[in-house]
């Protein structure tokens, strides 16, 4: 089993304290999970949806042995919190607890090329062509990858938001997942997807923030700052399985965007660094498509492009005006690589292997 990047810091955890793990579907968070202490500790896994299972979780009918417990998909239960926190008062010493599918300290993120360990364009183009999903990244064939899709979006749609929320147009929401992957690399309209759909704009935004919530989508707020004229509202989105975006340059853009997502979550959860992932659009039509800052502060500037190509007037302007922060041009099919004006245009190989 390839060892994930959030190994270390998970089993350090586990040893004082209880760890909770969320990310999107089929992720992996389960594998992860069960083989984390499989050569050190008993472990014993508890699924919510196994019947088995859940009735032994509501007659608290915990194992003997100490070691690792494992509850996925318990908080599908109202109640679970209760359950979670009078097992760890009671048996602290005696179990380490890890709970999969809920709260956010730790945020199981896809394969990215950096975790697989990747240096070669070869291995970027099969990264970009079939998603950093384990199973149809592991599977390394299309046709796989296309039958694994649709039964993703099904089961998002029809299986875990019929669990988590309360929503009647189930078939227009998957209409809206349908429409969303056409739209990434631009502000979010929520008015021009209120009409396709036929609906209220904030029924839109409702069922926007239960796609993120599902981890089916993420959104990326613009940077601004005084002494630049720029957007402050409209966001952009992205999603976690980048295949579904069929446009080349958009589906690079979001798999650099998953790619930075994952290191400041990381950085986040492990470190507790405050950064946030942005992007720079101003009045003026300059753009940049993303700004990672820290504290508020801009540290690293991105442009993803699919081949070579002059730096853009919005990665200049930015630097010019932030000049301690890095400022990338990275391209997907490019050979480029050298620096100017202190902005560093490189094949995207070259800075993926640089996060984690």
């Amino acid at each position: 089993m390839l060892e994930r990047y959030l190994n270390s810091p998970v089993k350090q955890d586990l040893q004082k304290k209880m760890v909770f793990i969320g990310g999107p579907r089929q992720v992996g968070k389960t594998v992860f999970s069960c083989h984390l202490f499989s050569n050190k500790y008993q472990s014993r896994y508890f699924n919510w949806d196994d019947d088995e299972d859940r009735e032994r979780i509501l007659n608290r009918q915990w194992p003997r042995q100490k070691g690792l417990i494992v509850f996925d998909e318990i908080h599908k239960y109202r109640r679970w919190r209760q359950i979670i926190k009078g097992l760890y008062d009671k048996y602290k010493e005696k179990y380490r607890i890890l709970v999969t599918g809920s709260a956010r300290l730790y945020r199981l993120h896809p394969f990215s090329f950096a975790e697989l360990g990747c240096s070669s364009q070869k291995e970027l183009e099969s990264l970009f062509f079939l998603t950093g999903f384990p199973e149809p990244f592991l599977e390394g064939k299309m046709s796989e990858l296309k039958r694994w899709a649709r039964e993703y979006r099904t089961r998002l749609i029809r299986e875990d938001l019929r669990d988590l929320e309360h929503v009647s147009e189930i078939g227009r929401i998957e209409q809206l997942m349908i429409r969303l992957p056409e739209l990434v690399g631009s502000p979010i309209s929520l008015n021009s997807l209120r009409e396709d759909l036929q609906v209220s704009q904030p029924t839109v935004a409702r069922w926007c923030d239960i796609l993120e919530r599902l981890y089916a989508i993420f959104r990326v707020s613009p940077f601004g700052a005084p002494k630049i004229r720029a957007v402050k509202k409209e966001q952009k989105h992205y999603h976690f399985d980048w295949s579904v975006v069929k446009d080349e340059g958009a589906r690079f853009e979001n798999l650099v965007a998953c790619h930075l997502l994952k290191w400041v979550h990381f950085e986040q959860d492990t470190k507790g660094r405050e950064l946030d992932l942005r992007y720079f659009r101003d009045i003026d039509g300059r753009e940049v498509d993303f700004v990672i800052t820290e504290d508020n502060c801009p540290l690293l500037f991105i442009e993803s492009k699919i081949s070579d190509g002059p730096i853009t007037k919005g990665l200049k302007y930015l630097k010019e005006r932030f000049s301690q922060a890095e400022a990338w041009q990275i391209s997907l099919r490019g050979q480029k690589d050298y620096q100017c004006d202190d902005i560093r245009v490189v094949p995207a190989t070259v800075f993926l292997k640089t996060l984690c």
